[in-house]
């Protein structure tokens, strides 16, 4: 007899594993697992989540945050480096426990494979913020992606375009980043990777 069903987990099962130093995130069932990451991506985080931060603390118009949990459903639990959520959306979308339970308005991924990582994880966790969180950030409605690239110094922006999310700019140190989301927000990329 061949089992034919695969194992699918939940959100519920995350919390049974241990949590030491590693990240678990659960999308479409699927368990993903990640450690701690380079210490420059961790600047990269760190420094986006800040300059977001002193826009919107000028602006009153969201919040932004750094690791935050984000439930789509029992079988789609992810942890984006940083999102930003508007304050109407966040009323509706923080749940007790102190998660996001919907799309953030703008997710930020930043790449983790460093050159010593290419035999290892990072490759799979670049794919996986490249495929499979772009996939499941346009499913459920999240309307702006940025990946950031600390190695390459770069960052891809995508925009939500006719239900998708479509790979709209990639912009260098020399250029500046807005959006559309963030009124007058506008902040030089080379900030984000000093």
């Amino acid at each position: 007899m061949v089992a034919t069903d695969r194992v699918r987990w939940t959100v519920d099962d995350l919390a049974l594993l241990p949590s030491e130093k590693t990240r678990y995130e659960v999308i479409a069932g699927d368990l993903y697992m990640t450690h701690a990451p380079h210490w420059n991506h961790q600047k990269t985080c760190m420094r986006i989540a800040r300059y977001l931060d002193e826009w919107s603390m000028q602006s009153g118009l969201g919040e932004v945050v750094d690791g935050a949990g984000v439930i789509f459903s029992e079988e789609d639990a992810v942890i984006p480096d940083v999102v930003w959520v508007s304050k109407v959306r966040l009323k509706k979308l923080l749940d007790e426990s102190g998660h996001l339970t919907g799309a953030p308005d703008l997710a930020i991924e930043v790449l983790s494979a460093g050159i010593d990582e290419v035999l290892s994880a990072g490759i799979d966790n670049e794919k996986r913020d490249r495929q499979v969180k772009l996939k499941l950030y346009s499913i459920q409605g999240v309307q702006e992606y940025w990946i950031a690239d600390w190695r390459q110094k770069k960052i891809e922006v995508y925009r939500r375009d006719n239900a998708v999310l479509r790979l709209k700019e990639t912009l260098f140190v020399q250029d500046s980043i807005s959006s559309p989301l963030l009124p007058d927000f506008n902040c030089a990329v080379e900030r984000f990777f000093l």
